[in-house]
């Protein structure tokens, strides 16, 4: 596995981050929520702060990313009622159908275009027929004036801090049109959508092969 990016920065990464990420992550939490005993897992779950909130919403939670830094500070968060996996989103270590929700935020843009429609494959197989995905992540606009402009200045700042080929794959993303772009040859059914941060982030919360509205909040 290559060398850790987070290594120098995961401990500081919440105090730093997360403050931003807090009032998304409620959104996405009220798009789905929580039910006692549900199967979660969260791809590029980071520090465990999105997997501590469904934990104390009863849920039985699981996370996978390739930091082993950041997956340090999310075992110190969730103790040992979670199970956390060092490894490569594309081949993930779960059977299939073994999920009510699979999340993934903020972790497509990180990847290198050349393997998120493998990650992709990979949540559809270990997510139940009738669960749900929820993707939250940078959304390639259009950008409302002035506040989109502001918070996409800000992200920008933060992903060229994260290093060079953090910011290539970024860009890549949004060249790519992000998430829309991604699950089109799917067959999804988008349950229910939000845009905010003035056109800079979507979150879309999905269903396989099932025929709902869509619902956009």
């Amino acid at each position: 596995m290559r060398e850790d990016p987070y290594r120098a920065s995961a401990r500081f990464y919440d105090s730093l981050v997360e403050p931003l990420n807090k009032t998304i992550r409620q959104i996405g939490m009220k798009m789905y929520p929580p039910r006692e005993g549900m199967l979660v897992l969260d791809v590029g779950c980071g520090t465990g702060t999105n997997l501590e909130l469904y934990q104390k919403a009863g849920c039985r939670v699981s996370g996978i990313d390739t930091s082993p830094s950041m997956l340090e500070e999310a075992q110190k968060k969730l103790g040992n009622r979670a199970e956390l996996r060092l490894g490569d989103a594309s081949r993930m270590p779960y059977p299939d159908c073994a999920f009510d929700l699979v999340t993934a935020m903020l972790t497509f843009h990180e990847m290198p275009g050349s393997i998120r429609s493998a990650v992709l494959s990979e949540i559809v197989r270990v997510v139940k027929e009738d669960g749900r995905i929820l993707i939250i992540d940078f959304h390639p606009g259009p950008i409302r004036f002035p506040k989109g402009f502001m918070y996409r200045i800000l992200i920008r700042l933060f992903e060229i801090a994260a290093g060079r080929e953090h910011y290539r794959n970024y860009r890549d993303f949004l060249a790519n049109e992000g998430i829309p772009r991604l699950i089109t040859s799917w067959r999804f059914s988008t349950v229910a959508k939000k845009i905010v941060s003035g056109g800079n982030m979507g979150l879309f919360l999905l269903g396989i092969g099932i025929d709902e509205t869509l619902a956009t909040m």
